[in-house]
């Protein structure tokens, strides 16, 4: 099965490569590796190592997610992702007070990018109006907010609740009461043009 999946990476680059009419030379100087390991590396008699790869994948000027979403294993059935608590990223956006951001999983998926968020927002917290160029999901699991958008609309939320809006209206969420609320947020990311 790794051959395989190996085979089908050695391929696509030389697909790429020759769709973009670029010298096995060309590809190597853009990618800052010798032209014997685009070659070697092209007729699958050499494994890339992941940092080569991704300078190559670069270098052809293709999105990793394009380059890898028709990389497919022998295996039939559709994959299952387990994804533990502990491998949530955190991250933290701008302008936000009391905002804790867990990625649970960001995927692209059939010419669209989903990302799955846990937020959390602690009493009081506040942030400026922000837009987001994503439809939004969100459930409430937990607590009770008030989202608040542009034109003065307000949506209050209680747990088990949910809300779906286009993220380009400017919108946030406010928690005014003195427990933390927790929501699950979905971001539909459509294809770029």
């Amino acid at each position: 099965m790794e051959d395989d999946i190996l085979l089908q990476i050695s391929n696509s680059i030389k697909v790429r490569r020759r769709e973009k009419d670029i010298t096995v030379q060309e590809l190597a100087a853009q990618a800052n590796v010798s032209k014997g390991l685009i070659s070697q590396i092209e007729n699958n008699r050499t494994i890339p190592s992941l940092l080569v790869l991704i300078d190559i994948i670069r270098a052809l000027d293709i999105d990793l997610n394009e380059f890898f979403k028709n990389i497919r294993t022998g295996n039939k059935q559709a994959p299952i992702l387990l994804l533990r608590q502990a491998d949530y990223q955190h991250f933290e956006k701008e302008n936000a007070k009391g905002f804790s951001y867990k990625r649970i999983l960001s995927r692209y998926i059939d010419h669209s990018t989903i990302d799955i968020v846990l937020l959390e927002l602690e009493p009081n917290a506040s942030r400026p109006l922000v837009e987001t160029d994503a439809y939004e999901y969100k459930y409430l699991l937990s607590g009770e907010i008030d989202y608040q958008f542009e034109d003065d609309r307000n949506v209050h939320l209680e747990a088990g609740d949910s809300i779906l809006f286009d993220g380009r209206i400017p919108h946030t969420p406010v928690n005014l009461s003195n427990q933390k609320a927790c929501l699950l947020v979905i971001y539909f990311f459509g294809e770029k043009k």
